[in-house]
């Protein structure tokens, strides 16, 4: 039997709004959660359908804010198929304690959502001090940090990478290069010169997949280039299911079509090993 993919970056919603009530940041809820809102019971389905073994759901912020309720009661109803990657306003004086409930719901990601769908820009506050205390918090969880952040931001994250060398982020849908120049992708090479530093990782998503048939670009010729700078063993795939459109197991089966021409080691370790890496809980 085929080894099941993990997945990184799927969301869910509920139906009860009651129990689960909309609070989205900026104040306006995504279209994609209104129009294909797929529950934690429902993506259970979708990923035996598509050959997804595990997942760790990404908290919806632009649904949820910070009440993470959702993902954390989805995990604790199937610890078996789920971890959980969750937020919180990681400037408010009483973040380290909030990070720290959240892990003891058995989450075991932070995601600082800087900009979205429904918050174009980017958030000025990556290099605020108050941001320090949370993230030191990460570090001495050990947990991953997931940055949903623009190019602009690089400056301010390099130097959290340096002051903090130990803690390992994961960068969203590789910060969404254009890469429709094709070879060498000169307008990507700001996400390539990050490379240097090796506590970053890449959240390979069905966004790049999409973007790599665009242009002059080929998944070939990208994701070699891809793993060439970082490593296989610092790439992990993400759906990015519901808000990306389509069945989960087309996205499943687009994104192994754009990375058939790797080794089959790297291969794995995108589709399956990083992922466990990053989240134990996610090992077969």
């Amino acid at each position: 039997m085929a080894t099941k993919v993990a997945d990184i970056h799927p969301h869910i919603i509920s139906g009860d709004t009651r129990r689960y009530p909309l609070a989205p940041l900026g104040g306006e809820q995504s279209g994609w959660s209104q129009k294909r809102p797929v529950s934690f019971e429902q993506l259970i389905a979708a990923m035996d359908e598509a050959g997804v073994g595990k997942a760790a759901i990404v908290h919806a912020s632009t649904v949820y804010g910070y009440d993470n309720s959702y993902v954390a009661d989805a995990v604790a109803a199937r610890p078996d198929r789920f971890t959980g990657v969750f937020s919180v306003d990681v400037l408010a004086p009483d973040a380290p304690g909030k990070i720290r409930y959240w892990v003891g719901r058995k989450l075991a990601g932070l995601r600082l959502f800087t900009t979205g769908s429904t918050m174009p820009g980017q958030q000025p506050w990556l290099e605020d001090p108050r941001l320090i205390p949370a993230w030191e918090c990460a570090g001495e969880l050990n947990l991953p940090i997931c940055m949903q952040m623009t190019p602009a931001a690089i400056p301010q994250l390099e130097k959290l990478l340096r002051r903090y060398p130990k803690i390992r982020v994961i960068l969203d849908h590789l910060l969404k290069p254009t890469i429709e120049d094709g070879p060498p992708y000169a307008k990507a090479q700001f996400l390539f010169d990050l490379a240097r530093y090796g506590n970053v990782y890449l959240k390979l998503t069905s966004r790049n997949v999409e973007d790599s048939r665009k242009g002059k670009a080929t998944p070939g010729t990208f994701f070699a280039r891809l793993v060439g700078e970082f490593g296989a063993s610092r790439i992990a795939w993400g759906s990015n299911y519901p808000a990306t459109e389509g069945t989960l197991g087309k996205i499943v089966d687009e994104a192994k079509q754009a990375l058939a021409a790797l080794p089959q080691q790297d291969q794995d370790w995108i589709l399956r090993r990083t992922a466990q890496a990053l989240y134990p809980a996610l090992a077969d």
